[in-house]
């Protein structure tokens, strides 16, 4: 589904080849792709796993972030194309209907990004928890990758949807406007098709690959920092896992948006 509606994902998918084989190569070069359980860095007297598996399963967390992060712009651009829709048909109604129907569409895409993100990451923490066991070093490290792969993604929806469609948009509008006094974005100027689906891409599947991007990144490095305190060379698991209770609470507290909905003034209403 997702290639059929993304011709070019053909070329995102080489890039993640690509950008995977060069992260196991430069993390497993570090020890010559050693097979042997090294000193920890931070939990003196223990022994961490070996330099290989740190590539291998740093490289398998890159590619589930550009996975997820290429799936969350996906489905943006389908939440969006509904809900422009929709919005089109509320807006006949007042300007109240139509902004709680892109209000409540919005949501739905932030909610997405958020609980995909908290449950992929979650699912790879436990699963590769079945290999580290006790080395919670080795394993927060490799769980890097995934704030990774989230940002790297975001890097196709935002350049090349959303600044190289910029050029078409300047040119619809100056060749429109100034030889055939044409208005703004008006369909008989074709050059506003390539305006309106570099926006599309840009600002809707881009912005939700960077959101992606921006809440794997800081989830990884809260972990990484918790890793190596205290939580993590004793082994508490449960405070270790406090970002990610942070950000489920915060899915569940923003379930319930309607008393920003009443702040609307009446007469818009």
């Amino acid at each position: 589904l997702i290639i059929s509606s993304f011709p070019r994902v053909q070329y995102v998918g080489l890039f993640m080849g690509i950008f995977a084989v060069l992260i196991f190569l430069f993390l497993g070069s570090v020890e010559g792709f050693s097979t042997k359980s090294q000193p920890c860095h931070y939990s003196k007297g223990k022994t961490c796993k070996p330099a290989l598996a740190n590539a291998i399963f740093s490289t398998i967390a890159f590619v589930l972030g550009a996975v997820t992060s290429l799936v969350s712009g996906f489905l943006g651009m389908k939440i969006a194309t509904y809900a422009n829709a929709r919005t089109t048909l509320e807006a006949r109604k007042g300007v109240g209907k139509a902004f709680i129907t892109a209000f409540r569409s919005g949501a739905v895409m932030g909610f997405l990004l958020a609980a995909s993100g908290l449950l992929v990451l979650y699912i790879a923490i436990n699963l590769f928890g079945i290999y580290y066991g006790d080395d919670w070093e080795g394993l927060f490290e490799a769980i890097t990758g995934y704030g990774l792969g989230g940002s790297s993604m975001a890097l196709f929806g935002r350049v090349g949807g959303g600044i190289y469609t910029k050029a078409a948009d300047v040119g619809a509008d100056l060749v429109g406007k100034v030889e055939r006094n044409i208005p703004e974005d008006d369909p008989r100027n074709p050059a506003v098709i390539a305006d309106n689906v570099g926006d599309n891409v840009g600002d809707i599947a881009g912005m939700g690959s960077d959101l992606f991007g921006s809440y794997a990144e800081s989830s990884c490095a809260a972990l990484v920092v918790a890793s190596i305190s205290s939580f993590g060379i004793n082994h508490e698991f449960t405070p270790m896992l406090y970002p990610l209770l942070i950000s489920s609470v915060g899915i569940i507290a923003c379930l319930d948006h309607h008393p920003f909905l009443q702040l609307i003034p009446s007469e818009i209403k």
